[in-house]
């Protein structure tokens, strides 16, 4: 159950709280060396995860993310899922946070400073929380409205080049398509594949709807496998909503009904613009009919799981 009290605004950044390698610091004092391979050479793995009411939203997916990514780094860090979480809601109650990001990020640790990592590793581990609004049903939405999408020069690449599964500190390519932007004032990537075939944004998985499905593009391409992702797709199949995952060109995002983004913190967030095009036809941004739907599921879900549904 939750009160009616903010917790989540209980602490400021002067007296929050972060989790390194086992213990609680005060942020200003929570560092990592500075030959850690994690600063050095984005040689780390993290999760982006929403708490909602004292609890993270779906552990089991990202804890088996996470190792699916420490595997692909061939970062054997011995910390088992349970201490992971045991940390990760440790933060949570030092800092009185009831609804929060939390960022859990697993690094090589300090080796040599040669780029070939040693089999030994003595990992660095970093839990850190900070407040966001009530989720569920009612809730104010964290993004700053409907998403103006910008297709930008900068490609995901190739899986073969850069694992597009593995969520890693490397997220350089992120930051340059977002560089793109501040030319047109969009506030997402749009981003491409090598093929030229629409991926994702820099930081969220992209859905549109075309009047014959909800369309989204498949993981055999360069797209994170994102959690809020998967279930969306859950709730649209459960509501007998068609969903095609495929490869599509620009212009079927451009011609779209409507279109939306999804990731952790955003949820599930509308597309007003791509490239400067109304997707709704009037340019007032308003989110479409499935977008809206899905949105509710998505916080109804959220309220009977976490909130006990005290506001249904």
């Amino acid at each position: 159950m939750s009160d009616d009290t903010d917790r989540s605004a209980a602490t400021g950044d002067g007296e929050r709280l972060y989790h390194v390698d086992g213990d609680l610091v005060p942020a200003a004092e929570a560092t990592v060396s500075v030959e850690d391979r994690g600063f050095a050479y984005g040689d780390a793995a993290f999760e982006t995860i929403r708490a909602y009411d004292g609890d993270v939203f779906r552990w089991d997916a990202h804890a088996a993310r996470l190792a699916d990514t420490c595997e692909t780094l061939k970062l054997d860090h011995g910390i088992t899922d349970a201490e992971l979480k045991r940390r990760v809601d440790e933060t949570l109650a030092a800092n009185d946070l009831a609804d929060a990001y939390v960022r859990l990020s697993i690094t090589r640790g300090t080796q040599p400073g040669t780029l070939d990592p040693r089999p030994e590793v003595d990992p660095t581990v970093v839990v850190i929380a900070k407040p966001l609004p009530r989720g569920g049903v009612g809730s104010d939405p964290v993004h700053g409205g409907p998403a103006a999408l910008q297709t930008t020069k900068t490609r995901k690449p190739a899986s073969r080049a850069l694992p597009a599964a593995a969520k890693t500190h490397n997220y350089l390519n992120g930051i340059l398509a977002r560089l793109e932007l501040r030319v047109t004032g969009a506030d997402e990537a749009l981003m491409l594949d090598p093929d030229g075939n629409v991926a994702e944004g820099a930081t969220a998985n992209l859905f549109f709807a075309d009047g014959t499905a909800l369309k989204t593009p498949s993981l055999d391409g360069p797209i994170l496998p994102g959690v809020t992702r998967t279930t969306v797709i859950e709730l649209a199949e459960s509501e007998g909503i068609p969903v095609e995952e495929g490869t599509y060109a620009p212009d079927a995002v451009r011609e779209a009904d409507e279109a939306f983004l999804t990731n952790s913190t955003w949820e599930v967030r509308p597309v007003a613009t791509v490239d400067g095009i109304a997707v709704d036809g009037d340019g007032e941004g308003v989110a479409g009919p499935l977008t809206t739907l899905l949105s509710r599921l998505f916080d109804r879900r959220v309220e009977e799981r976490y909130y006990d549904g005290e506001r249904l």
